[in-house]
């Protein structure tokens, strides 16, 4: 139930262009549930009673986010969607487990009451939060302007290098790093810090695009290496990172970053615990796994029995394709023997619906995408 209304209630209050950014609307869902939770919850221990909303600290944080990049929530259209799907939900519960008319009248007529109050006292506290967050955010300017760049607004390069205090002719590397938990939110930027650290003679920029997100770019003279930020990410087990491809000038730092969070996305999308995710190793999956239904249905019908085979066999098929079918160098990559690779690769082919040979590029992708999200033959797709 709650998922349902979290996600509509997304749809209803904001613009489309929120939606790249995995980390949050990933955040605003949490939320979402937080606030229907807490009302269930106060009206299972105390029925009828206001429940006052409480905008606690995450809140307050997701909400200075939004006003930084310049996205004004309609609070009031959110919790109107919200409850007209949360009320039939209620419904079905209570007629389901009530058969009492009289008791079930009564509990609808006093859980309606708390619900609409609720609701109209949450987008006047979500309303009050947002004007004080407007009023006090420092950091709205850069991230502005970096949100204009990433839409592709027209642009000087001039005009962003003066603003952003960051060069812009020359090539580029944008960087997603996030961390699924608020409270590891000091790791990441101890994160940050080491990858500046690290980054050497390269220009960095660092926005702070929500509470548990942040953006960067690296630039030289040169293509940026990011094998550093890698070893650096690696030390910290709770920080992730998606890398977009190199790009130049300020069309390379907007298709770069667009990347990264398309990486983000893709590893958030897909219940990945990856901790690093370069969009150039992901871009086939990610325009398979759009939908996650799909993505399912794809490996099923590609794989078959095979999804649900030993890892082993799995990887033997994926690096044999990638080697060209060479057997020695997919053994040589594997650090196995060329006959046991010869015996997981055959093996392998005979569980899979589809066979290698018939048709390798579904096969390989199909183990790639089982290679990102291992889980996700776990829900059988509707």
């Amino acid at each position: 139930m709650t998922e349902t209304i979290a996600g509509s209630a997304l749809l209803a209050q904001y613009d489309a262009a929120l939606f790249p950014d995995a980390s949050l609307v990933e955040e605003d869902r949490d939320l979402n549930r937080s606030d229907l939770v807490q009302w269930l919850t106060s009206n299972i221990q105390q029925p009828g009673r206001r429940v006052e909303p409480y905008i606690g600290p995450r809140t307050t944080e997701y909400i200075r986010d939004l006003v930084s990049r310049g996205i004004a929530p309609d609070f009031a259209g959110g919790w109107r969607v919200a409850l007209g799907i949360g009320w039939r939900r209620w419904l079905e519960e209570c007629v389901a487990y009530c058969a009492d008319a009289d008791l079930l009248v009564d509990v609808l007529e006093v859980s309606a009451k708390s619900l609409v109050q609720y609701a109209l006292d949450s987008v006047a506290a979500l309303r009050e939060a947002s004007l004080a967050a407007a009023m006090g955010n420092a950091d709205a300017d850069a991230i502005a302007l970096i949100q204009l760049i990433a839409s592709g607004a027209p642009m000087t390069e001039d005009l962003a290098e003066g603003r952003l205090r960051y060069r812009m002719a020359r090539p580029h590397v944008g960087l997603v790093l996030w961390t699924d938990d608020l409270a590891q939110a000091d790791a990441l930027d101890e994160v940050v810090a080491a990858v500046r650290s690290a980054s050497g003679e390269r220009s960095v920029l660092v926005a702070r695009a929500s509470a548990t997100s942040r953006w960067i770019w690296l630039s030289g003279a040169a293509t940026p290496n990011v094998q550093h930020v890698e070893k650096v990410v690696a030390k910290a087990e709770d920080v992730r990172t998606a890398v977009g491809r190199p790009g130049h000038g300020l069309e390379g730092f907007r298709s770069s970053h667009q990347d990264a969070l398309a990486a983000q996305a893709l590893v958030i999308r897909l219940g990945s615990d990856r901790r690093f995710t370069a969009y150039a190793d992901v871009e086939l999956i990610d325009s398979l796994t759009k939908d996650r239904a799909s993505a399912q249905r794809f490996v099923a019908k590609t794989l078959g029995p095979l999804a649900e085979a030993d890892e082993a066999l799995r990887q033997a098929l994926l690096t044999y394709v990638q080697c060209g079918f060479n057997t020695t160098r997919a053994a040589a990559n594997l650090y196995a023997h060329r006959n046991t690779v010869e015996r997981r690769v055959s093996r392998a082919n005979e569980l899979s619906v589809v066979k290698v040979e018939d048709n390798p590029t579904h096969v390989a992708a199909a183990l790639l995408v089982l290679d990102i999200a291992p889980d996700i033959t776990a829900t059988t797709p509707f």
